[in-house]
């Protein structure tokens, strides 16, 4: 598009020229030099980043050598270079695959799994132009993940400026043996008792980043559906679960204990705000209502459906009518979910149904005698005491996608004891006849616990750095929310967090590409001036949205 630009610009300028008389009219552009970089007050001469997973640059669910080498720190520093920095040194990875080695073997859960790449074959007979899927897999035939090499239990030894770990939450970052519980920290730990914000003092650092400090306190408890507990009110950490939201008292003496030690030999650095991590696209891309009545599995099912849940419905209809469930035949349809903030209704539901005749005359239908009315009746109230249909205002995690209409094998065999085998199937098809669990979506009342919790951090952030003159602060939070309504400039890009297009969220639908950590180094950059009267961004003295790219080739490894 800037060539395109360009060559309008000369084409105007050619036209003008022609046109005029005067021959000795000159067409010049005149381009003003840039201003030669300053620092102002800061010593960048030993710089030393802090943080979670976005510090480490962690990319499309894993954690690899290119994003490693693109983290927003290591981008920070080559900056720093041009002003007096010194080396900076980061724990990178074996490859470009991601994952972790435990003994040799694979995690069997895939937590520690490899990298995500988006498959785009160019066969339109299929349907696998979709993904992403984990390197190493490709689809129809081949579903067999890459195998990592880079061994968790391998201690790297020595100290690195960048101590920077994925799934730290603010309480992590002080305790001394975080190293056994994460094995980011602990193949980088300078010794097995050694704690992040430990290692990063014994480099008496003269600048440093202290970056989204906050975000894991809630985003566990945001990607399990909101299956962990809102801990505010409890400030023991030990007692917490790991997907539970962290009380905000307990994040404000770990952050504000953080800038004191750092700062206490007269360093200068920068914080960011926690983002409000809901607008990210691992909780937007998922609709609420994915049920297409032309879908030719879907379409077909929906008259008997609504029969099936008619026989709820009336039970719904007198105890909450909010939760009658319905599919249309004309329009896009939610599916029903399982909201443990509701009524239950499944004791309700068992002794409205079981006696009644009409009930037993309906199970009829499916071959089952009148004597199974109690039993069946049990099974529906147990299966949908919780129940409802999705809204807009529900929000549903990104794994969900590959959830949603197909049959839980588990839940069908064990319905097989009470139902025919091909009913128990048809009862237990994800998000249509089966509840979707907690786990996969967030619920208006579990997206507020995130909310009060992101809000009472960023209070918190402000207010230590308000008090703390050798401290900045990127307000990372407003550029996502930017990014997510109208977009973000960044060069000649304008960055949205769309997933796959938008540049700059990457596959995992949470953290940034390469490009989106240039534009975050770009803002450090722009807080760094502002607050100690430095010049990068006048100077030009920033990452190139250019040189840094939205994604990797499956070749890369």
């Amino acid at each position: 598009m800037k060539h395109i630009k360009y060559l309008l610009v000369s084409a105007a300028l050619i036209a003008f020229a022609s046109c005029s008389d005067d021959d000795e009219f000159i067409n010049k552009v005149i381009v003003e030099p840039l201003p030669a970089l300053t620092t102002g007050s800061l010593d960048l001469s030993n710089y030393v980043a802090i943080g979670a997973s976005f510090t480490a640059g962690f990319s499309d669910n894993a954690l690899f050598i290119a994003t490693q080498e693109n983290s927003f720190p290591n981008l920070l520093s080559k900056q720093f270079a041009k002003a007096g920095g010194g080396d900076f040194s980061q724990p990178l990875m074996n490859d470009n695959i991601g994952g972790f080695l435990f003994g040799g073997n694979p995690l069997p859960d895939g937590s520690f799994g490899p990298r995500l790449y988006f498959f785009n074959d160019t066969d339109p007979s299929d349907d696998f132009d979709s993904g992403p899927y984990p390197l190493g897999v490709n689809p129809p035939n081949d579903f067999t993940p890459a195998l990592p090499s880079t061994e968790a239990t391998y201690n790297l030894g020595g100290i690195f400026n960048n101590v920077g770990v994925p799934g730290a939450k603010s309480f992590h970052i002080p305790l001394e043996g975080y190293g056994a519980l994460n094995p980011y920290f602990g193949r980088m730990a300078s010794s097995p008792t050694a704690s992040m914000l430990g290692d990063a003092l014994a480099q008496n650092p003269t600048f440093f980043t202290l970056s989204e400090v906050g975000g894991n306190d809630v985003l566990s408890y945001a990607t399990s559906g909101g299956s962990g507990m809102d801990q505010t009110g409890n400030i023991n950490p030990a007692t917490y679960g790991n997907n539970d939201i962290t009380d905000p008292a307990v994040f404000a003496q770990a952050f504000s204990g953080m800038i004191t030690a750092l700062t206490q030999n007269g360093a200068k650095g920068v914080v960011t705000t926690v983002p409000d991590i809901t607008s990210l696209p691992h909780f937007t891309r998922v609709p609420y209502n994915p049920l297409d009545p032309t879908d030719e599995d879907f379409g077909p099912q929906i008259p008997l459906l609504n029969t099936i849940y008619g026989a709820l419905n009336q039970v719904f209809a007198v105890a909450d009518p909010s939760r009658i469930i319905t599919f249309s035949t004309t329009e896009a349809s939610a599916v029903v979910i399982k909201d443990e903030d509701l009524a239950d209704l499944s004791a309700t539901i068992a002794g409205a149904l079981g006696p009644d005749p009409n009930f037993a005359a309906f199970i009829g239908q499916f071959g089952l005698p009148p004597a199974a009315a109690p039993q069946v009746a049990g099974f529906l109230g147990a299966t949908y005491g919780q129940a409802r249909q999705a809204t807009a205002s529900d929000l549903f995690v990104l794994p969900s996608s590959s959830v949603i209409g197909t049959v839980n094998e588990d839940v069908a065999t064990g319905l097989a004891l009470l139902l025919p085998q091909d009913l128990a199937g048809q009862f237990a098809v994800e998000g249509i006849t089966l509840p979707l669990e907690d786990k996969w979506v967030l619920t208006p009342q579990e997206q507020n616990a995130i909310a009060m919790a992101t809000s009472a951090y960023n209070a918190t952030i402000f207010s230590v750095a308000d008090a703390n003159p050798n401290v900045a602060v990127a307000d990372l939070r407003s550029v996502l929310e930017q990014a997510s309504v109208s977009g973000y400039p960044y060069d000649d890009y304008t960055m949205t967090t769309d997933l796959v297009f938008g540049g700059l969220v990457s596959l995992d639908g949470i953290h940034l590409t390469s490009r989106g950590y240039g534009l975050m180094a770009s803002e450090f950059l722009a807080a760094i001036d502002e607050t100690f009267g430095s010049n990068f961004i006048a100077s030009g003295s920033t990452p190139v949205a250019d040189d840094l790219p939205t994604n990797y080739s499956k070749d890369l490894q």
